[in-house]
């Protein structure tokens, strides 16, 4: 019996790990798509569905294709882009599916922005895409974004 108990406690401790990784790698990839100036790839983790939500400045924007129009209308030009890069990575598992991430986001621009953000991720196993893939087949796919801009 506490041979099982242990090697449970060894799994759980190793998913965990896992976790801690797969999602900031996921991060990774994406501020990479974002630098090259591809939102179709910077947007690929986020959920396909009509029922994302993302919330930034008040509002909220409901679904992929009104998040992903608002991408390419907010951010029309690779000089409008800038550089992205994310700090301060905080990995929350909620439960064998979920994870809560906290963090920060800087654009380096001509005018540079920056600010926090909060993601709900689960994993997904009808999306997959390389970069997002979990050790059992799903990918870990963001279904709510909420991003804050720092004051001046």
């Amino acid at each position: 019996m506490c041979v099982l108990l242990l090697a449970a406690g060894c799994a759980a401790t190793g998913g965990k790990r896992a976790v801690q990784e797969e999602i900031p790698r996921m991060l990774d990839v994406q501020a990479q798509a974002w630098n090259a100036g591809d939102i179709d790839a910077f947007m690929a983790p986020y959920w396909h569905s009509p029922e994302l939500t993302f919330s930034s400045g008040g509002k909220i924007t409901r679904g992929w294709q009104a998040t992903y129009d608002r991408y390419h209308q907010r951010y029309p030009t690779r000089e409008a882009m800038g550089r992205l890069t994310f700090s301060d990575i905080e990995v929350t598992e909620q439960g064998s599916n979920v994870a809560l991430v906290l963090g920060r986001w800087r654009l380096e621009r001509a005018e540079p922005i920056g600010g926090g953000f909060t993601l709900v991720l689960r994993k997904d196993v009808e999306q997959k895409f390389a970069t997002t893939l979990t050790g059992d087949g799903a990918a870990w796919v963001i279904v709510h974004d909420h991003t804050s801009i720092d004051a001046p």
